[in-house]
């Protein structure tokens, strides 16, 4: 018999994803301990226990997403054999993430932390830093595209990268504001029609 006293077993990795879908939907600061013990199926002190703090567990969280339904990103820039393919497969995993009636709508790096007080301050910068590396590493995919010839020497790639980083998150803020996956999707279209005429004017005079 277990101790008295003796916190419940439970699966840590289904609670794990029961945080993750709940600070999703709610935002760091809109999720309350109620709210995470209630979808984790465990009480405070298991929580506690397991994970530290709410900080703690947002942090796993983050991470379960970035490796779960936040991966297409990476997935895109890495499998995808050209840069203009990437950004396209980019854009269309994410938008099938963000409108899938099944999970919460939105990117969790976006909006989870978008309002966060001064006193979670090192929550909001946590989510920028995520954010940060995610440009990094598209900007990173442009570089190569210029090394194997595929972008002209002198592209702007952090020029490029920014603005398609910026068409993502506004798409994820589309999708929570209820947006259907066919006007993502036509939004879509337009920004990859842009790709020519960005690269082209990003990129430097040749003599």
């Amino acid at each position: 018999m277990a101790g008295r006293g003796r916190p419940r077993a439970f699966d840590r990795a289904a609670a794990l994803r029961g945080a993750m879908e709940t600070f999703w939907e709610s935002g760091y600061e809109g999720t309350k301990l109620t709210d995470l013990t209630a979808a984790m199926g465990i009480n405070s002190a298991s929580l506690y226990n397991a994970f530290g703090s709410k900080e703690e567990l947002f942090r796993e969280a983050v991470a379960l997403y970035g490796a779960t339904a936040g991966s297409a990103t990476g997935r895109a820039l890495r499998e995808k054999p050209t840069a203009r393919g990437a950004v396209e497969a980019m854009l269309r995993g994410n938008i099938d993430t963000f409108a899938d009636p099944n999970t919460p709508a939105g990117c969790m790096i976006v909006l989870a932390a978008a309002n966060c007080s001064q006193q979670n301050r090192e929550v909001g910068e946590y989510l920028a830093g995520w954010r940060r590396r995610a440009v990094a590493e598209l900007e990173a995919r442009l570089e190569q595209a210029v090394s194997e010839g595929e972008l002209p020497a002198g592209t702007d790639v952090r020029s490029i990268a920014a603005f398609y980083a910026t068409v993502l998150h506004g798409l994820s803020v589309e999708a929570r504001d209820g947006v259907p996956l066919e006007r993502l999707s036509s939004t879509v279209d337009h920004a990859v029609a842009l790709w020519d005429s960005l690269v082209g004017r990003a990129a430097a005079p040749q003599p």
